[in-house]
C-alpha cells in the first residue's frame, strides 16, 4: 500500500499542470511574475518621487517650491534646503554649499538622472549607487540623532538612525539587486548592449 502511495503522488506531481506549478521567472531576477511586478510598481513609484522633486524644483508647481523660486525664474534649487540646514557635524559644510552653482547642477542632474534611470528599468545599479550617496547627504544635513538643533530647541526627529531616506535608500538597493527594471521596463534590452554585458556594473 505505501509503495503505491509513492508511486501515485510521484505521478501527480509529475503530471501537474503548469498553471498548478510555482512560477518562476528567471528571466526577472528569479522573481514570481506577481513579485516582479510588485517591485516593478515600486520602481516607478520611486521614477516619480525624482522626476516630480525635479519638475518642481525647476518649473515651482506651488508645492514645495513657489513659483518665484522656481530654478527657471532663478532659484537656487539647494538654497532653501541647505541654508536651513541647524543641526550636525556638517552643518557648516551644508551652509557654504547653499547656492552654488555647482551644487545646484549636481543636485538638480542627480534628480532627473536617478528619476529617468528608475522609469526606464536601466542602470540601477548607478542608480542605486548615486541616490544612496544623495540620501545619504540629506540625511547627515537633517541629522536625526539630534534631539536638539543647534540654536537649542527641539529638532522635531522621531527616530535617531532609521528615517525616510534610509528606507529610500534601501529600497534603491533592493530594486537594482532583484533586477526590477527586467518587467515594464528596458532592463533586459539595456543588459544585452554588448558595452553593458562586458561592463556588469552599468546594469
Amino acid at each position: 500500500m505505501a509503495v503505491h502511495h509513492a508511486h501515485w503522488l510521484r505521478y501527480r506531481n509529475q503530471a501537474a499542470p503548469v498553471a498548478d506549478q510555482p512560477r518562476d521567472l528567471s528571466r526577472s531576477g528569479g522573481l514570481t511574475l506577481a513579485a516582479a511586478r510588485v517591485v516593478a510598481g515600486a520602481r516607478l513609484i520611486m521614477s516619480f518621487l525624482f522626476l516630480w522633486a525635479f519638475l518642481d524644483k525647476t518649473f515651482g508647481f506651488g508645492y514645495l517650491t513657489p513659483p518665484a523660486r522656481a530654478w527657471i525664474n532663478g532659484g537656487s534649487p539647494t538654497m532653501g534646503f541647505l541654508k536651513g540646514v541647524k543641526v550636525g557635524p556638517l552643518e557648516s559644510t551644508f551652509r557654504g554649499w547653499a547656492g552654488a552653482a555647482w551644487a545646484d547642477w549636481l543636485f538638480m542632474l542627480g534628480l532627473l538622472g536617478i528619476g529617468l534611470a528608475l522609469l526606464a528599468g536601466i542602470a540601477l545599479r548607478i542608480t542605486a549607487v548615486c541616490g544612496t550617496i544623495m540620501l545619504a547627504l540629506m540625511w547627515a544635513a537633517e541629522w536625526p540623532p539630534a534631539k536638539h538643533l543647534s540654536d537649542g530647541s527641539p529638532s522635531m526627529s522621531t527616530n535617531p538612525w532609521v528615517d525616510y531616506h534610509v528606507v529610500e535608500a534601501v529600497l534603491l538597493i533592493v530594486l537594482a539587486a532583484v533586477g526590477a527594471g527586467n518587467t515594464w521596463g528596458l532592463g533586459r534590452a539595456w543588459a544585452s548592449l554588448p558595452v553593458v554585458r562586458n561592463h556588469p556594473w552599468l546594469r
